[in-house]
């Protein structure tokens, strides 16, 4: 699978284009700045094409598959594009900021035998199997509860998390990953019961918040908490009715550590070290498993996409019932 890569981000160029580089399953053909010095910068990095701008990326026949890293604000006009350009898409979590957009992006990726998938990088590492087949063993008896935080120190002040005008803030940022986690651990049928949001009016953007999530049909429940105001956490704990299991470092461990489940049951603590494992190397491997079964013209992952929508209708409903605190 040939790729292009839509601008110069940092998870880009720390990330995903040496995974893309590395990967058997794919060749990085081309990279677009509207910098034409940056391209070229960056480009050389990995042996591809220096591009300047995103339509002359788009209109490359050398390109099967965009990578698209921007700022939020724009995923949903340049994921459109890629789609109407014949191209399958890969956008860095979130897909856009609004689920009607997300809803409308799916819809023409199906109409049009494309992919288009959201780049949470933790959803591929195994650890995830091995917490689904602990809690489905019954080593927790039944789950009841998750508590989860995602937190960040503050960034510098001229970092686009603090944009209002490119969908900036602490909630598309940092607050997806407990939310998505949520869903995974949880089941797709949680809804929001509460959340606030914290304002902080000279920039305009939410640094933190908190979300209460309920399924009504099971009696779980999910407390999350995140920010970007904060010391530095990144974990979570799944209460059961006869234990729990919690996980550090949960959502970006780098390639070579080793996740640490603990385990505790009837006051027996249990440290289970499991392997290392790439999470970007999986995600790039799954992405172009995708591609080629929408080429054979296989079914369309109808789950994946129902996962997508669900979490970004899950986001606009934190956002749109939230209690805001403004200082």
């Amino acid at each position: 699978m040939r790729i292009g890569v839509m601008g110069c981000a940092d998870i880009a160029l720390r990330k995903m284009l040496p995974a893309f580089a590395a990967s058997p399953h794919t060749t990085v053909t081309a990279l677009a700045s509207r910098d034409a010095a940056k391209a070229r910068a960056a480009a050389g990095a990995f042996g591809c094409a220096p591009v300047e701008g995103y339509d002359a990326l788009l209109a490359r026949p050398d390109v099967d598959a965009v990578y698209v890293p921007l700022p939020i604000a724009l995923h949903a006009p340049w994921a459109e594009r890629a789609l109407h350009a014949g191209k399958h898409v890969l956008a860095e979590k979130p897909l856009t900021s609004r689920a009607a957009d997300t809803t409308r992006l799916l819809a023409l990726a199906r109409e049009r035998g494309l992919v288009l998938a959201e780049n949470y990088l933790f959803l591929h590492h195994p650890a995830y199997s091995t917490v689904r087949e602990l809690v489905d063993s019954g080593v927790i008896g039944e789950v009841r509860a998750l508590t989860a935080s995602f937190t960040v120190p503050p960034r510098p002040a001229d970092d686009i998390r603090y944009r209002a005008d490119l969908d900036g803030g602490a909630l598309l940022d940092i607050g997806v990953y407990p939310l998505r986690l949520a869903s995974l651990l949880l089941g797709a049928r949680l809804d929001v019961h509460g959340s606030v949001l914290h304002h902080d009016r000279p920039t305009g953007v939410d640094v933190g918040g908190g979300v209460l999530l309920g399924d009504p049909r099971t009696g779980t429940s999910a407390q999350l908490l995140f920010g970007m105001a904060h010391a530095y956490t990144a974990c979570w704990q799944l209460l059961g009715s006869a234990g729990t299991i919690a996980l550090d470092r949960a959502y970006t461990p780098p390639a070579d550590h080793q996740p640490v489940l603990r385990i505790e049951r009837a006051g027996v603590v249990e440290e289970r070290a499991l392997p290392a494992h790439d999470q970007t190397t999986a995600a790039v491997a799954s992405f172009a498993d995708a591609v080629r079964r929408a080429a054979r013209q296989c079914a369309p992952d109808d789950a994946a996409a129902a996962d997508v929508l669900r979490q970004a209708d899950l986001v606009d409903a934190v956002r749109d019932r939230a209690d805001i605190a403004a200082t």
